[in-house]
C-alpha cells in the first residue's frame, strides 16, 4: 500500500477504535487478493503491517490452493490474519484465521460456514453493497464488512460507486465495522477521513 493510503487507514482505524471501545482488535488494512489485478500477492502481503487481514479470493483460479498454502505460511510468519473467501473446506485445510462471505453467500445464511466459524472461534467478514447487506452482516455477528464500490473501480465496470455521502450514511446505519473498498487511491482517500470507517480494504491501492 502506498504510504499515504497506509497512513490514512491507520488514522481511520485509530479514531474508530477510540469511538467504539468494544470493537476488539480490528486491523487498519485488509488486502483482497485478485486473480487479475493482483495475481501474485505475496510481495504485497509481505509489506503489510502486523495484524492486517489478508482475504484470499482468487475465485476459480487453478492455483488457488497452492497460493493459499503459501499465503498461510507467510501470514503466520508476518503475524497477519488469513481469511478464505467463500470456501469452508479450504479454510479448514489451510487452518485459516477466518472466512469472508460474498454477499450472495451471506444471504443464503451459509450455515456450514457459520458453524465452522463458531467451532473455531474464527474471524468472519462479509461483503456488502447496500444497507440491507450491512445489517445482514451485523445480524450474523460478523466481525466486519467490506463496503463497495465506494469509488468507480475496474472491479465493477460501469458502476458509478456509492460516493462519499452514501458511504457515510451506510456506515452510520449498518451496525457493524465497515472497511471501504473500491477505487480508493491517494487522490481520493482524503474524502473518507470524516467517515466512521474501521479502515480500508484494497487490491489496486497497494501498487499506486
Amino acid at each position: 500500500m502506498t504510504q499515504k493510503l497506509a497512513e490514512a487507514a491507520l488514522r481511520l482505524n485509530s479514531r474508530y477504535r477510540r469511538r467504539h471501545k468494544d470493537c476488539g482488535s480490528l486491523p487498519a488494512i485488509i488486502l483482497m487478493t485478485d486473480a487479475e489485478r493482483l495475481p501474485c500477492p505475496e510481495q504485497a502481503v509481505a509489506h503489510l503491517p502486523p495484524g492486517s487481514w489478508v482475504i484470499l479470493r482468487h475465485y476459480d483460479a487453478p492455483e488457488r490452493r497452492s497460493l493459499g498454502r503459501a499465503l498461510a505460511r507467510l501470514c503466520r510468519e508476518k503475524r497477519l490474519f488469513l481469511l478464505v473467501a467463500g470456501d469452508v473446506r479450504l479454510a479448514a485445510e489451510l487452518r485459516a484465521d477466518g472466512l469472508h462471505l460474498p454477499e450472495k453467500m451471506a444471504r443464503g445464511a451459509a450455515a456450514k460456514a457459520l458453524a465452522w466459524r463458531r467451532s473455531r472461534k474464527a474471524l468472519l467478514s462479509i461483503a456488502a453493497h447496500s444497507l440491507p447487506a450491512l445489517r445482514r452482516a451485523a445480524a450474523l455477528h460478523a466481525d466486519a464488512a467490506t463496503l463497495s464500490p465506494v469509488f468507480p473501480t475496474a472491479s465493477h465496470p460501469g458502476a458509478l460507486g456509492l460516493g462519499v455521502r452514501r458511504c457515510a450514511s451506510l456506515c452510520r446505519s449498518g451496525g457493524i465495522p465497515v472497511y471501504a473498498l473500491g477505487g480508493i487511491r491517494h487522490k481520493n482517500v482524503k474524502h473518507l477521513t470524516r467517515i466512521d470507517l474501521a479502515g480500508l480494504a484494497t487490491v489496486g491501492g497497494l501498487s499506486n
